[in-house]
């Protein structure tokens, strides 16, 4: 069974603002184990980026000013995804955010009848009352997430992807769920050394979190 986890980046926390999606980053799962599959697009999105999203992920409008627009990728995104279930946490924002890419391109997308595993609401009702956040999830799972100084897209999505399988399963040997090489690659495509890192306060990344993420 393939089932792709999916995480976006954005300018901002509403895209009825007019905020837009900045990243994109897709982990492939495949009969329960991560593959080095991996989907992952920067995105110029047109207008400035609120200064409290950029000190969570770090990403500023000058950087992604030589990036694709949303236009240009989104059919290589459809066809990676194809009809695969869609694992997100909190998936109404991310959805919420991609619907509105599609609406401003008049698109009639089959995107959205692809199967959708919210694993926000899967950790609520296994932990009813406990934060559930995708910091707080790896914590409890013991998931390494020390690379993880801001968001990004494909990092969180593979972190995702292991929160995913322990919460289903509950699978302890993370040799069996990917390759050294999963992580290099990760690692690679997510770091650009001309990237103005704008870094976050504590503070900032807890209301960041708290607002849309918990």
């Amino acid at each position: 069974m393939r089932y792709i986890v999916l995480d976006t980046e954005t300018t901002g926390l509403d895209p009825d603002d007019g905020h837009k999606i900045i990243e994109v980053g897709c982990i492939e799962i495949i009969n329960r184990k991560v593959t080095d599959n991996t989907f992952h697009k920067y995105l110029n999105p047109e207008r400035e980026i609120d200064i409290e999203a950029s000190k969570v992920h770090g990403l500023t409008a000058n950087n992604l000013s030589d990036k694709p627009l949303f236009e240009d990728i989104y059919d290589e995104l459809l066809a990676y995804i194809s009809d695969s279930p869609l694992i997100i946490h909190n998936a109404p924002f991310d959805l919420g955010f991609l619907k509105k890419e599609f609406e401003y391109l008049k698109l009639d997308s089959n995107f959205f009848t692809n199967e959708i595993i919210d694993t926000l609401k899967l950790a609520r009702k296994i932990s009813p009352g406990k934060k559930n956040t995708l910091d707080a999830l790896c914590e409890r799972y013991s998931i390494d997430n020390s690379d993880r100084d801001l968001h990004g897209a494909l990092l969180d999505a593979r972190l995702l992807a292991f929160v995913y399988l322990k919460l289903t399963v509950g699978q302890h040997d993370f040799t069996e769920l990917t390759s050294d090489d999963t992580a290099h690659i990760i690692k690679k495509e997510c770091i650009n050394k001309d990237f103005k890192i704008i870094k976050a306060s504590q503070e900032d990344i807890m209301l960041h979190e708290n607002y849309f993420k918990n």
